[in-house]
């Protein structure tokens, strides 16, 4: 039986792979759960054993596409600490974001079945949370779009203005009123926790009556890709 460890030179890229196909898989499905595009863009398929709905644009399968595989590098690495999709309104305002925290801690040992074996589960629950989320926020205002973020640590943010992993697809520094919503309130999601990793999910809502006490994690430094 194949023994993953810490020291592992593949152990990185196990973790990376398993969190891009799964936050490919999640930024599909918000999509689709918060309506950001036609109901009809999007085909069902099976996912860690349950129905999920992805897009067939080709456009933006490219850059959710291109975005993960400029965050794995920074995941194989551990430099990368959140992954954030924002829904934006007409004006360009953060209406609400999907908060993916990511971190690694220490491995002595796992076996590869057990480790896709859980973490499979662990998805599998997470995924369903997200086709339902929508029972707990309100609709969003026509129009809107979205971007993605990732906040990494100070070096790797210095190191990404420099090299570029995909040709003609750089990284800027992402806009205060991005990074930031004003009078936020925090819906948690799911806390998924394992021997492998910690992953947390979880949703800023504009709610007009809440207070503005969502932001004091905003951690790391946060950059970004163009919008779609």
């Amino acid at each position: 039986m194949a023994t993953l460890t810490r020291q592992d030179l593949n152990f990185g890229q196990v973790v990376a792979d398993i969190l891009c196909e799964f936050l490919e898989v999640a930024i599909h499905l918000i999509l689709y759960v918060r309506e950001i595009y036609p109901s009809g863009i999007f085909e069902k398929r099976k996912k860690y054993n349950v129905p999920v709905q992805m897009a067939c644009h080709p456009e933006l399968n490219q850059y959710i596409q291109d975005t993960l595989h400029c965050v794995k590098p920074l995941i194989e690495k551990n430099e990368a600490e959140k992954v954030v999709l924002v829904i934006m309104d007409k004006e360009h305002h953060p209406v609400e974001r999907f908060v993916f925290e990511i971190s690694q801690p220490p491995l002595l040992s796992i076996s590869s079945e057990t480790l896709l074996s859980h973490v499979e589960q662990l998805l599998r629950a997470m995924i369903l949370k997200i086709s339902v989320c929508d029972a707990v926020l309100d609709n969003n205002p026509p129009g809107c779009t979205f971007t993605l973020l990732v906040h990494t640590r100070e070096a790797a943010t210095r190191n990404m203005e420099k090299v570029q992993v995909i040709k003609d697809f750089p990284w800027i520094v992402a806009d205060e009123q991005e990074v930031h919503m004003e009078e936020a309130k925090l819906i948690p999601l799911k806390t998924m926790t394992s021997d492998i990793l910690k992953y947390d999910q979880r949703l800023s809502v504009l709610l007009a009556d809440a207070k503005d006490d969502v932001d004091e994690s905003e951690e790391g430094q946060p950059s970004a890709m163009s919008d779609v």
